[in-house]
């Protein structure tokens, strides 16, 4: 995503489809419901997306919750951020799983449509922070299942790093876990986020896009992304993309991250987790290159690794295809666990699981 972002600036719909709306206001969130048929049984469900407080940090978090889940998938996502590119998945995978699972996929610290932080910028390690304080006020009573995609598969591992007992299983995808010193696009991205001056200059170039009339702006994102991408991911690009708050946010997290991440990766931590951690690769991935397949194969061997070969990209959620097709990798994954660990789940898992 950053690397499309940064060659937008070099060249000159509906959001839910067949939803219904309505809002409802609490003392820390505010609520939208948008409606839509289960595909596999005959309950109507509904997707929220709510804006809640997470540690004063206002946040946006689209989720669906079962009636009865045996457990509470959390989703982390990439940098930017923005959570509303997950939609089509978030829905694809609480379908897929049948209605064992809630599903909450959590927005990065500051990346709200609105700027309610006031220009706030925060770390990778703050957004680490602001995950785990979710999990901590939401009260999540069942186990859990991480999800993370990019920076979100470290988050994620971070995350089962501090909830040792309450994590059932880390899933990433497309990960994001070491800089990769061969990719030139990275290099060119590490320069911008590392540089004050041209961080805040992009940032407003990209926020002048923003004061454009909302279909030449959408026009613009779809002849640069290309035709492929989704009415959501097009929608949220238009909402969220062209604002300097969401500029300066991501560039920052990326320096925060590209510093983190030039350190060796916790290979021991991976090493004793293993039976709880795998990873979804991509080809031609300069996030998440082959290399580093490789080398997690030799330094953590019990890692479960797999290679998306269908052509979904590292932005999969740009995509509807994409969305559903990782949605049934992930929820095949998470069966197959629950299946394996049955045994140690409470007996309602087991049922649902038959």
């Amino acid at each position: 995503m950053l690397a499309r972002i940064v060659s937008l600036t070099s060249r000159p719909v509906p959001f839910f489809r067949s939803f219904r709306y309505r809002t409802t206001d609490t003392s820390n969130c505010t609520t939208r419901e948008m409606g839509f048929e289960d595909l596999h049984s005959d309950v109507k469900k509904c997707v929220h997306l709510r804006l809640c407080n997470v540690s004063g940090c206002m946040t946006e978090i689209l989720e669906i919750h079962a009636d009865h889940p045996s457990f509470h998938v959390v989703f982390v996502p990439g940098n930017p951020g923005i959570i509303t590119f997950y939609k089509e998945f978030v829905e694809s995978l609480f379908e897929l799983l049948g209605g064992t699972a809630s599903v909450s996929a959590v927005g990065s610290a500051g990346q709200t449509e609105k700027n309610w932080d006031h220009g706030n910028l925060y770390s990778l390690q703050e957004q680490i922070d602001h995950k785990i304080e979710f999990i901590r006020v939401q009260n999540i009573e069942v186990p859990l299942v991480l999800v993370g995609h990019s920076i979100g598969s470290y988050i994620s591992l971070e995350m089962l790093r501090r909830l040792p007992k309450k994590a059932e299983y880390c899933i990433g995808l497309y990960p994001f876990l070491a800089l990769n010193l061969q990719s030139k696009k990275q290099s060119t991205i590490v320069k911008i986020a590392m540089s004050r001056v041209l961080s805040t200059t992009l940032s407003f170039l990209v926020a002048s896009l923003g004061l454009l009339p909302r279909q030449v702006l959408r026009l613009i994102f779809k002849l640069s992304f290309g035709k492929s991408w989704s009415n959501t991911a097009l929608e949220a690009a238009c909402s969220h993309l062209a604002q300097y708050h969401t500029m300066r946010n991501m560039l920052f997290m990326a320096m925060t991250e590209f510093r983190k991440l030039s350190e060796t990766p916790d290979w021991e931590f991976m090493t004793e987790n293993q039976d709880k951690i795998t990873f979804l690769y991509g080809i031609d991935d300069h996030w998440g290159p082959l290399q580093m397949f490789e080398e997690i194969s030799k330094q953590a061997s019990g890692i479960a690794l797999s290679i998306e070969r269908e052509g979904h990209t590292h932005s999969f959620c740009c995509t509807e295809a994409g969305s559903v097709w990782v949605a049934h990798h992930v929820a095949s994954l998470i069966k197959n666990k629950l299946a394996n660990s049955c045994r140690e789940l409470e007996p309602m898992a087991c049922w649902l699981l038959s």
